[in-house]
């Protein structure tokens, strides 16, 4: 039997419409399953932040329970440092002292030290420090202490207990302090603090500016149960250092007090990008005495300046004015200037000529002529 041509189109047409919902049918479902696994993910996603968020809120729980000592993270390793120095600073030189001249071997100020730091917690120190002079013009031997101390620093500054550097010589005297003999500065030298016994420090330093506080706590000595108090206030920014100082220091004859000396101080120091440095220190000191002593006003200038000549040539110029407020032959006051000229072949190596001189108001006039070695020696370890 044979099938009409119309009858052949609809068969087709209702074979092919068969065939495309099947197809479309089969589509909708994959696509349901995607949907269905993706949504599946994103709850075990969720099901773990959930986990993991709380862990977190039961540990910090667990270590607010702690004591303090114990909440702190443990310091890493490497946290310790120890540095061991060492500078030897001989001279020889020509000396006119008093109208007698001579040739003397001489030390300007040769010393060894260590240093040992331990950062037992973040943002808190403990230092360690030792340092004794070795007099190489009198058998190389040993001298007296320059530094013992220990020292505790964190985010609210460092306390130091023990013999320091104290403010006046910090924040003054160390920007004039650049020459190659054990007498510099001149003019602070001769009555002022360089190392102090039994003193108590504090140092608190905020961007810019550096706050310094210092007494001296020496028992049966001076009054007030307090030798010396001293305070300073500096500034430092780009190569650039000015700073004030106050300090009270009793006057002590044997282990009697016969009064005090009062100290007010300014010190400003630039250096240039050209390798120029100039420096200037000022004290005024009023000599407050008891019974027979009369009191008395006296000052202390110095004037420092360098300039590097090349890498490896630099020279010094200082003047310096001394006055102890006395007069006639009491008097010890002097003026004077020195000139050095140094050769640095290494960062560890210093070769030097100098000449100064003193003159005094109502004592002989002094000059000289020197030539020095430094070498200077430091390793530091960490661990």
């Amino acid at each position: 039997m044979q099938i009409s041509p119309i009858a052949q189109f609809i068969t087709f047409t209702l074979l092919a419409a068969s065939f495309d919902l099947a197809a479309e049918q089969e589509v909708t479902l994959a696509s349901l399953k995607l949907q269905i696994e993706a949504l599946q993910k994103q709850v075990m996603l969720l099901e773990q932040a959930q986990k993991q968020e709380a862990q977190k809120r039961e540990k910090a729980s667990s270590q607010a329970d702690k004591p303090l000592a114990q909440a702190q993270p443990k310091p890493e390793s490497g946290n310790n440092t120890l540095k061991v120095y060492a500078t030897m600073r001989p001279t020889y030189g020509y000396f006119d002292e008093g109208g007698e001249t001579f040739y003397d071997v001489r030390d300007a100020l040769s010393h060894i030290g260590l240093k040992a730091t331990n950062e037992f917690m973040s943002g808190w120190r403990a230092e360690l420090h030792g340092e004794w002079g070795i007099d190489l013009s009198n058998n190389g031997d040993f001298g007296k202490a320059r530094r013992a101390y220990v020292a505790l620093g964190g985010p609210y500054g460092r306390i130091g207990i023990g013999k320091q550097r104290p403010p006046q010589y910090l924040l003054i005297a160390e920007y004039v302090d650049i020459f190659n003999h054990a007498n510099s500065p001149f003019a602070y030298d001769p009555e002022s603090v360089f190392f102090v016994n039994n003193m108590l420090t504090y140092r608190l330093s905020v961007e810019n500016f550096s706050w310094l506080a210092a007494a001296q706590f020496d028992g049966d000595s001076g009054s007030n149960s307090a030798d010396l108090f001293n305070l300073g206030l500096s500034y430092d920014n780009d190569g650039f250092h000015g700073a004030v100082t106050y300090l009270e220091q009793s006057s002590i004859d044997g282990n009697l007090t016969t009064g005090e000396d009062e100290v007010w101080a300014v010190s400003l120091a630039k250096e240039f990008s050209n390798g120029f440095y100039l420096a200037g220190a000022y004290q005024d000191k009023n000599y407050q005495r008891d019974g027979i002593s009369q009191d008395r006003n006296g000052h202390t200038l110095d004037i420092s300046t360098a300039y590097r000549l090349s890498q490896q040539f630099r020279v010094k110029l200082g003047y310096f004015d001394f006055d102890d407020g006395r007069e006639a032959f009491l008097s010890q006051s002097y003026h004077g200037v020195n000139t050095t000229l140094e050769w640095l072949p290494d960062d560890n190596l210093r070769f030097h000529l100098e000449y100064l001189t003193k003159d005094y108001d109502y004592l002989n006039d002094f000059d000289s002529w020197s030539v020095g070695f430094r070498y200077d020696f430091a390793k530091d370890w960490k661990f």
